[in-house]
């Protein structure tokens, strides 16, 4: 329960910078999304129910804030999460550079699936493609920067709140 807690409220202050980050880049016309952060550690750190109720409550405060059907974010997070588990057996989960890696394809791949929920039920698909794509083009650049300060940020949260997780545990 501890490690829950302890990611979830890392997440929140996720949450309330990327709402600041955004709030003060709104005359730029600049949106950045950082879904691929609200998944990777937990996939990659946690056993499988505490990691999984970190995304999917990761979810559910990004479902609360946006303009898409309420659960899509956290049916996305618990998918991603469930792919990222599975492969963490496969490649060397405690190198940074692997978590990037995999923050950046899972940042990618929620913001198109994202963009195509919003954009379906949209007449004016055409004209949005370039913003979408400028904000995508932003929100990884800004994304690579700040996951590893990020990382660091939840596996300190995990040491004070004395809960790290084992790292034999699958």
């Amino acid at each position: 329960m501890r490690q829950t807690l302890a990611l979830f409220l890392s997440l929140l202050l996720l949450h309330a910078l990327a709402g600041q980050v955004n709030h003060a880049l709104t005359p730029l016309h600049i949106h950045l999304f950082a879904g691929g952060l609200f998944v990777t550690y937990a996939a990659f750190m946690l056993p499988l129910g505490p990691g999984m109720a970190v995304s999917l409550f990761g979810g559910a405060i990004c479902d609360a804030a946006a303009p898409v059907p309420f659960g899509a974010h956290a049916l996305l997070f618990a998918a991603a999460h469930a792919l990222l588990f599975q492969l963490r057996a496969r490649v060397p989960r405690d190198e940074p550079r692997i978590q990037l890696w995999a923050a950046l394809a899972a940042n990618l791949a929620f913001y198109l699936v994202l963009s195509y929920v919003t954009l379906a039920r949209s007449p004016v698909r055409a004209q949005v493609l370039p913003r979408l794509a400028s904000d995508l083009f932003w929100s990884e650049i800004v994304l690579a920067i700040v996951a590893p300060w990020f990382f660091a940020l939840q596996a300190r949260a995990l040491q004070i709140a004395r809960a790290e997780p084992w790292r034999t545990a699958s």
